[in-house]
């Protein structure tokens, strides 16, 4: 579960790390009177939970306060990369001497916590990481210990800071490690934590990932995690689907993760063809299930085609296919729909599929379909 940044900030905050004045806003109207109570100028960040917010025009700077509410109302009405954003977080703009990248994440290799920090990437640290990871400096933790910040000295004196900047940095990172440990984290960042030309280090973003398996135990993240989910995507969670918006043309149902990826692949071999979503059933097919799938794809966009890619071991993909025809013939669709489905009762499968206009490949190769879905649409490959 990844939290929105006013929530992570809400926490980091809790453990005293230092964040800029400011405050969550839902309307242009609450934005303006947060502005005025802390100043301009003011940064206005949509709380979206997708990355690259800045480039697509998630971030503001607004120095004028008779502009704040005209540039937030537009703010609030964009999607960015399709989602609508829950709210603006409004901060007041710092003088930045110095930018660094902190963050903790889990080193899948070892199965330790390890501890980033360099002072170039921003939101390109997966570059840096990529072209020059001699640029990021580590420090791996051990996960039965607590972390104290002598141990972590070395590392921050690595980017240059010295005196009170180098003291604060290295308490921050014990505390930024006291969340993580705390919550369960996946990743918890800041990105940027800053040198203010006051000399203070403040943390500007903030992100908390938190292992979905141990949301029992923070239960006021599970209870916000599930008062902002649609009813439909409660049911989704409790029958093992998932569900991942994108910003392709073909909607996708599929069983399963791995047949999820292996088919977004294929699609997006094609330059006019690409994903609009990622979504595997789980384990257990229903009518119901595949109505609430379909539905939930129905929404995206910019659909020009739907893929739908099951096989059935023991899974009832004919029940399956009782709940996408429902759908097709509720919604009265003419979108054109490649299926391809194997295994348990596949010929009453392909039967009820057939008889809602749904195009049926019988081959085992999934290229096939993707092919066939490609010539439908006169889509050539690169």
């Amino acid at each position: 579960m990844r939290l929105h940044e006013y929530e992570a900030e809400e926490i980091f905050s809790k453990y005293g790390i230092n964040i800029p004045l400011g405050g969550l806003a839902k309307t242009p109207q609450e934005v303006k009177q947060i502005a005025e109570s802390i100043g301009v100028p003011v940064v206005l960040k949509s709380q979206v939970l997708v990355g690259g917010r800045g480039k697509a025009g998630g971030v503001k700077i607004v120095d004028n306060l008779d502009e704040v509410d005209i540039v937030a109302d537009k703010m609030l009405k964009t999607e960015l990369k399709g989602y609508k954003p829950e709210g603006l977080l409004v901060l007041k703009k710092v003088d930045i001497k110095k930018e660094i990248y902190l963050g903790i994440t889990i080193d899948r290799t070892l199965g330790t916590p390890i501890i980033m920090i360099s002072t170039e990437g921003g939101i390109n640290i997966e570059e840096v990481s990529r072209k020059n990871p001699e640029k990021i400096f580590k420090f791996l933790v051990n996960p039965l210990q607590n972390l104290y910040p002598y141990q972590v000295i070395s590392i921050v004196k690595k980017i240059g800071l010295t005196g009170e900047p180098l003291a604060e940095t290295v308490i921050i990172i014990a505390k930024l490690y006291k969340v993580f440990r705390e919550y369960d984290g996946l990743i918890a960042e800041i990105n940027p934590l800053v040198l203010t030309e006051e000399g203070k280090v403040l943390c500007v973003d903030a992100v908390l990932e938190i292992d979905d398996s141990a949301l029992f135990r923070h239960p006021e993240l599970n209870k916000r995690k599930l008062d902002a989910m649609s009813e439909r995507d409660k049911r989704l969670m409790k029958k093992g689907a998932t569900f991942v918006k994108l910003n392709g043309n073909i909607g996708l149902v599929c069983s399963g993760a791995g047949l999820a990826m292996a088919t977004m692949d294929m699609i997006s071999d094609y330059p006019a063809l690409s994903p609009a979503n990622f979504l595997e059933t789980g384990g257990g097919i229903t009518s119901d299930l595949m109505v609430d799938c379909m539905e939930l794809v129905l929404e995206q966009p910019k659909l020009d085609a739907i893929f739908i890619n099951l096989y059935g071991g023991i899974n009832p993909i004919h029940e399956g296919a009782k709940g996408i025809a429902k759908v097709i013939r509720e919604r009265k669709l003419n979108i054109p729909i490649v299926a391809k489905a194997l295994g348990n009762r596949q010929e009453e499968t392909w039967e009820t599929l057939e008889e809602v206009g749904v195009h049926i490949i019988k081959e085992s190769e999934t290229q096939k379909a993707v092919e066939f879905l490609a010539k439908l649409l006169g889509v050539k490959a690169k």
